[in-house]
């Protein structure tokens, strides 16, 4: 499975963008999706996910500003960024991995079996 991000760039606080997150998986409609972020000197950190099934989590500094969707026909992902603020600058990266119906939600760059090559989104002050 291949994953390509696209759409970072550089912005001014408060404007928004959307990334997007292309999979060649051919069971994309059966994986869970999810978006970390990493800025220099920092650890990987989660962002959002969104299930096969459609339900979304967020982590806390996010949640409000950014919202996760699928188009499984697709096969991509896309998170919209609001609002965006110094500290969201950071390379952004998808990542996925096939799950079952019952699966909890996964945060964890452990919990992740394929990942993209990153895209840089950058917010000045």
């Amino acid at each position: 499975v291949q994953l390509l991000e696209s759409g970072g760039g550089v912005v001014q606080a408060g404007d928004s963008l959307i990334l997007s997150c292309a999979s060649s998986g051919r069971t994309f409609s059966r994986d869970a999706v999810a978006w970390f972020r990493q800025a220099p000197g920092k650890e990987r950190e989660f962002v959002a996910v969104i299930t096969r099934a459609g339900s979304t989590s967020y982590t806390d500094s996010v949640k409000g500003r950014f919202t996760i969707s699928r188009d499984n026909a697709k096969r991509t992902v896309y998170v919209q960024m609001n609002s965006l603020k110094p500290e969201d600058t950071a390379v952004y990266y998808c990542a996925s991995r096939d799950t079952i119906l019952s699966a909890p939600i996964y945060t964890r760059v452990s919990d992740y079996h394929y990942w993209g090559q990153g895209t840089q989104v950058t917010v000045s002050s």
